[in-house]
């Protein structure tokens, strides 16, 4: 019996939770091919979105924060950080391009906003505040099809190929995702955590998910 009642309680971690983590963390503690938080959404179809949140590392390799793929696109919407220290790599619809002489101090937090438009396949990020250029990744295709979304590892196939050598080592917290494409007021009222509306695809405040292999949720130390 009481084997029964561990592995039932083993069972029961794997499933999805809709929790509010308002001042908490995700916290990738190692170097893995495994370990990962995948995000739930009923939504099969985003013409532009907004993802925002904020992250904290001390790595200078490369890593993956945010993997979105549709069982047709494995990089439908991705956000990398390349090997030099001074790129953001964005992919839509396969479509991709660097995002250059950025800054992200080690051991520092820090706050991004990446936005992407299929109607004129624009994408833009904000980083600690300070928008970039505009660069053109891919127009006139949405995304379709049920999302895999999944942070701290990029997915060379739907749901999974994960790579421990692009893994995240660090912490997430405040993750929101909208359908649409966030004016610059929206994002600075995000940045300041100041009376933003919460995101309709992701909610930090009631997010769906689930987390694979060793991730801890922990209280947000600033």
């Amino acid at each position: 019996m009481e084997k029964l009642l561990v592995f039932m309680v083993m069972l029961a971690s794997c499933y999805a939770e809709t929790q509010d983590l308002s001042g908490k963390v995700f916290v990738f503690p190692r170097e893995t091919a495994k370990d990962h938080v995948k995000l739930m959404t009923p939504k099969t179809s985003l013409s532009a979105l907004t993802v925002c949140f904020r992250f904290l590392t001390d790595l200078s390799r490369n890593y993956a924060l945010f993997s979105l793929a549709t069982p047709a696109i494995s990089n439908d919407f991705v956000i990398f950080k390349t090997n030099d220290n001074n790129v953001i790599r964005v992919h839509a619809r396969d479509g991709g391009t660097d995002f250059l002489s950025l800054s992200f101090p080690p051991n520092n937090w820090h706050t991004m906003c990446t936005t992407w438009d299929s109607q004129n396949g624009l994408s833009q990020l904000w980083v600690d505040g300070k928008p970039t250029i505009k660069r053109f990744i891919h127009s006139g295709q949405p995304i379709n099809g049920k999302p895999i979304t999944v942070l701290g590892q990029e997915q060379d196939s739907y749901g999974g190929g994960f790579d421990a050598t692009q893994s995240f080592i660090g912490m997430m917290s405040r993750l929101h995702m909208w359908d649409h494409v966030l004016s610059p007021e929206e994002i600075r009222r995000y940045e300041e955590d100041s009376n933003f509306t919460p995101g309709n695809v992701f909610n930090w405040r009631a997010l769906d998910y689930e987390v694979v292999g060793n991730i801890l949720v922990e209280q947000e130390v600033m």
